[in-house]
């Protein structure tokens, strides 16, 4: 049984191949999910997240949340680690630290919904949340739009903005923190999204045609980054549809309100992946994709850190 920590997933790892495996991995049958929670998503929980992909490979991954350990600035909020066992005789063959599964799966899967959804030539990324996703998405988005020449970055705190903009500066990206996020949406190719607002910060009517939408942040029925406007505007997509229908507010507050109905939900990973349905139709088109997250990516990820080290030992 391999024992996988961080670093050794962060050398394995890149988006394009990831992103490649994770959109192979859509072409097979669904993969199922199952997840457990215990306490309070305000303060201290212990999540599993589970997923079996049949014949192939089995994952928990667990992972606790302390977002008091922010205020004493040595955790970090989230702490997981990842279990995955082999498909057809129950071995188990990893043990990985989860918090880097977790960060390249999310930036992945909202890459991939880029890939199909958002238009090739977008030049200009806006990061609305400068928290320690933010820096991944960027990576992510930048993978399967190399044409984004310009990111610029909105956060609550300012002085966090500017933060995240000096490391991307570092990174080689022409980056500027933005105080106006209405304008900075009126100018944005691509707007990816990931805080925990309960309040919609990105408004509909502040985009322009040919706009790709990428929701990160809310995961639950009471948390949104983006008004009905802007999902009554658009194309909708999410990456699996049960998840976006089990508790994420981007979706149901649209669908409560009467914005939306639950038909506009056009497609999710497998759809897209499979050719089952058309993204993007024409560039005039502003596409929205709520990346929900769950075990079932946590799995593809894990078997992905596998296939790569089996590469190295070969």
């Amino acid at each position: 049984m391999h024992i996988v920590d961080d670093s050794e997933v962060n050398r394995v790892l890149s988006f394009p191949v990831l992103i490649e495996a994770i959109e192979a991995a859509h072409r097979r049958p669904k993969i199922a999910v199952h997840d457990g929670y215990l306490g309070d998503d305000k303060g201290q929980q212990l999540v599993t997240r589970s997923a079996v992909d049949a014949g192939r490979f089995m994952m928990t991954k667990l992972y606790t949340s302390f977002p008091g350990n922010l205020a004493h600035g040595k955790l970090p909020a989230v702490q997981a680690v990842c279990v995955l066992f082999d498909g057809n005789d129950g071995r188990p063959l990893a043990v990985m630290d989860a918090a880097e599964i977790t960060h390249w799966k999310t930036a992945a899967d909202s890459a991939l919904g880029a890939k199909h959804l958002a238009r090739p030539d977008a030049e200009t990324l806006l990061v609305v949340g400068a928290g320690e996703m933010a820096r991944w998405l960027v990576r992510g988005h930048r993978t399967v739009r190399p044409r984004l020449k310009r990111v610029r970055v909105w956060n609550r705190t300012v002085e966090r903005a500017q933060e995240l903009a000096a490391l991307l500066e570092g990174d080689g990206i022409a980056a500027e923190a933005v105080s106006d996020l209405d304008a900075a949406t009126r100018e944005a190719d691509i707007i990816t999204t990931c805080t925990r607002s309960r309040e919609p910060l990105v408004k509909g009517a502040n985009l322009k045609p040919g706009t790709h939408l990428d929701l990160v942040g809310g995961f639950t029925p009471e948390t949104r980054e983006s008004d009905d406007e802007a999902a009554r505007r658009s194309r909708i997509f999410v990456d699996r549809r049960e998840s976006a229908f089990d508790g994420v507010g981007d979706i149901l507050q649209p669908i409560a309100s009467g914005a939306i109905a639950e038909s506009d939900v056009l497609g999710d990973h497998y759809d897209l992946a499979g050719g089952k349905v058309a993204g993007r139709l024409s560039d005039s088109d502003i596409t929205f994709f709520k990346n929900a997250g769950g075990g079932h990516l946590d799995l593809m990820t894990c078997e992905t850190v596998l296939a790569q080290l089996g590469k190295e030992l070969r």
